[in-house]
This record gives C-alpha cells, sequence and structure tokens, in this order.
C-alpha cells in the first residue's frame, strides 16, 4: 500500500514539473481545477487518517516534542494548532466510516469534512444526509445545517454554553510578511456583544470611504472599528462613542420566555449566531446592553418584547390608548394607573405589551397581596379572586385556592 502511494506522489510530482496554466483554455484549467480539488480532498482525508495513526503511543516523547500535535507539526511542517485540527478530524473519521468514505473518494473539501465529521460525531444517524448535502449544497447552507444538528444533539442548551465558554481562546500573532492577525473563538452571546459594539463603527468608516470615494472590503472597515474601540477604550471615560447604538436581535419562543426556560422543540437564538441558552438573554439585558426580542410561535412572529422592567415609550403609548382607566371591569379610576405584569418580571425578565394590563393601585395592590386576577383576555374584563372559575391560575390549583402567585411590580 505505501509503495502504490510512493509511486502516485512520484507521477504528481512529474506531471506538475512540467504543467503550464497558460497553455491550457479557460475550460480546460477548469477541468484541471476541478481534479485538483479531489485530489487534494483525497490526500487530505488520507493525511488526517494516517496522522492518527502516526502518533499513537509515546513516541513523541521520545523526541523531545510536548505533544503528538507537536510532532506532526514538525513532520509536516504546519503549526501546532493546524496540526491539533488534523488530528481531530482524523480521529473523527474513523469514528465516522460514511464520512471517511466520501472523503478518502475526494467527494468533500477539507472544510467540508471538518463539518461533517464533526456533525456525525454529535449525531452518527445524520452523517449520510450531511454528506448528501455537502455533495450539493455551498459550505454557508452546510454550516447552518451542521449547526441546526449539533444544537439538536445537545438539547441542554445551558450545558452547550458552559462547554462553549470553557473553549474560550484569544490568539494574535505576527506573520512572515510582518501582518498581525488575532483569532478568538468564544460564545455566541459574548461575539453578538462584541459585533453589534463594532457595527456603527465599521458603518462610520464605511460611509467616510464612500464620501471619499474610496471601496474597500467590509472587512477591512471592521478592522478600523476594533482599532476605534481599542483607542476609545484606552483614552479613559472621557471617550464618546459615535455612530448609531449597539443592538442585538434576539428571536425567542413565546411560551418559552414566559415559562423561563426552552423546551424540546422551542427556539432561543442570537440571529445571526445560533441556539443559546435563555440565561443569555437575561445576562445580556443586565449587561445593559441594547436587545431586542422577536417572539415568535411556530415561525409567526406573534410580538416584540422589550427586556427592560419598564415599558418603553411605544408600549406606554399603546397602553394608554388600551386602558384609559383601570382595567378592572366597573373601575372607572384613570388616575396614577400603575402597569402590571401578568407574568413575574422577576421571572421572565420581559416587557411583553400583550402580557401587560393597566390597573389601579387598588386593585394592583388587591393581586399582589390576595392574588387576585383579571380573567384571560384585553381590555376591560373581571377581576376575579383565586377561587373563580375564570381566575388565569385556577386550574394550576386543582380548583382550590393553592399557592398564591409571586407578587409583580
Amino acid at each position: 500500500m505505501c509503495g502504490q502511494l510512493t509511486s502516485l506522489r512520484a507521477a504528481l510530482f512529474s506531471f506538475a514539473s512540467s504543467f503550464d496554466a497558460s497553455l491550457l483554455s479557460p475550460c480546460e484549467a477548469a477541468a484541471v481545477v476541478a481534479d485538483a480539488a479531489g485530489i487534494e480532498a483525497s490526500a487530505a482525508a488520507l493525511k488526517a487518517l494516517a496522522a492518527v495513526r502516526a502518533v499513537e503511543g509515546a513516541g513523541w516523547r521520545s523526541g523531545g516534542r510536548r505533544s503528538d500535535a507537536e510532532e506532526l507539526a514538525a513532520r509536516t511542517g504546519t503549526s501546532r494548532a493546524a496540526a491539533e485540527g488534523t488530528l481531530s478530524v482524523g480521529r473523527r473519521l474513523c469514528a465516522a466510516p460514511e464520512v471517511a468514505a466520501a472523503a478518502l473518494a475526494g467527494e468533500l473539501s477539507p472544510a467540508q469534512v471538518a463539518l461533517v465529521a464533526g456533525a456525525a460525531e454529535a449525531s452518527p444517524s445524520c452523517a449520510a444526509q450531511l454528506v448528501e448535502l455537502a455533495r450539493d449544497a455551498p459550505l454557508g447552507s452546510l454550516r447552518d445545517e451542521v449547526a441546526k444538528v449539533r444544537a439538536a444533539a445537545c438539547p441542554d442548551l445551558e450545558a452547550r454554553r458552559q462547554a462553549l465558554h470553557a473553549r474560550r481562546s484569544l490568539r494574535a500573532w505576527t506573520d512572515a510578511e510582518g501582518a498581525w492577525h488575532l483569532h478568538a473563538v468564544g460564545g455566541p452571546e459574548d461575539g453578538a456583544q462584541l459585533m453589534a459594539v463594532l457595527a456603527p463603527r465599521s458603518g462610520a468608516h464605511f460611509a467616510a470611504a464612500r464620501r471619499e470615494g474610496r471601496r474597500e472590503a467590509p472587512a477591512a472597515y471592521a478592522f478600523d472599528a476594533l482599532v476605534d474601540l481599542a483607542k476609545e477604550v484606552g483614552a479613559g471615560p472621557s471617550a464618546k462613542r459615535g455612530g448609531a447604538p449597539a443592538k442585538i436581535l434576539v428571536r425567542v419562543d413565546y411560551d418559552a420566555l414566559l415559562a423561563g426556560t426552552v423546551g424540546e422543540g422551542q427556539t432561543c437564538e442570537l440571529v445571526g449566531y445560533g441556539p443559546v441558552a435563555l440565561s443569555v438573554v437575561h445576562e445580556l439585558y443586565r449587561a445593559d446592553a441594547f436587545v431586542a426580542a422577536v417572539l415568535t410561535k411556530a415561525k409567526a412572529v406573534v410580538g416584540v418584547a422589550h427586556l427592560g422592567r419598564r415599558p418603553n415609550a411605544w408600549q406606554e403609548s399603546a397602553l394608554e390608548w388600551q386602558y384609559p382607566s383601570c382595567a378592572a371591569q366597573h373601575c372607572p379610576h384613570q388616575a396614577y394607573l400603575e402597569t402590571d405584569h401578568r407574568a413575574d418580571w422577576a421571572r421572565t425578565h420581559v416587557t411583553v405589551l400583550g402580557q401587560l394590563d393597566r390597573l389601579c393601585s387598588r386593585h394592583h395592590a388587591q393581586k399582589t397581596r390576595d392574588n387576585w386576577s383579571l380573567v384571560e383576555g384585553t381590555g376591560k374584563r373581571p377581576f376575579v379572586p383565586p377561587e373563580d372559575p375564570r381566575h388565569p391560575g385556577h386550574e394550576d390549583r386543582g380548583g382550590g385556592g393553592g399557592a398564591r402567585a409571586a407578587p409583580d411590580g
């Protein structure tokens, strides 16, 4: 087997040494690109599988290496991080023969192999489906599907969050050309906050470039924005941030938000960053980030939530229009009405227009102290005691006055 590979290598070297792309037509060159990509993909899979076997045992220790990845890096002339990636892919391919077969056949690029093999490790039953998708779909679509598969394989979003947090890292280095590089890995909520802060600064650089007649890549403006941020932090408290306020968009299942936990089949995600634990949403609010929550049931949008305790100006106006007087039926009071959260804000940390009422101070106190409640609905409606069958919590108490609801302000 090794002799065959050596012969193939010699034949490829012989072909490459006399190769001149300028002698090819564009159509012929495209065919060479396709063949070379297949050879490259097949060779990458071969290398990954063989690398796992090559570093078995403790042979790398005898050479004074600190790890098997360092030994592989020395053998292949790559960085330790690249060698760790090769070994990781190799080990996953060993456990996913269906993915390995497609990779060895040159049907999947190294980038596709890394994605599919990782997802197959988390959910082996999805391997065939992902291999098929990789053959036809662009890398971005494959990445999105892999993210869904991995999220479904780890339904405990809080545990997933902690695992991602444990992987957090930031590395900086300078390459041979003198260019500085920065690579960061962390939870999507951290990335979302950073990108939200950078967005208005990046937009300001884009606008300035257009005014000056310059056109550069968006990534260039993002880099300039990062440098701006560092300068502002270094300038101290007097530094001012320009541009629009940072904004983070969250999509949350309406019932999950009210229940305080994400159940099976429900959604809680940072838009553009993927699924997150519900605790992420609450922490973003406590961090004073500008967070807008789009509430959905299935795929239908049912509202936009404000993540502060007090209603925002738009919600206040809507409430004043909807409740010119106390929401309790037959109560005429219009002055000093108090906003009431039907679901305790201390538990949900969300202010949803459809879950707000306006009550006079007497009825609000009666709700808080004695667990009275408005019946389900909107507008003026009956205000009933806990034992009334129309009380929203009546069924939860089995029809007879159990524990009171937590007080709400």
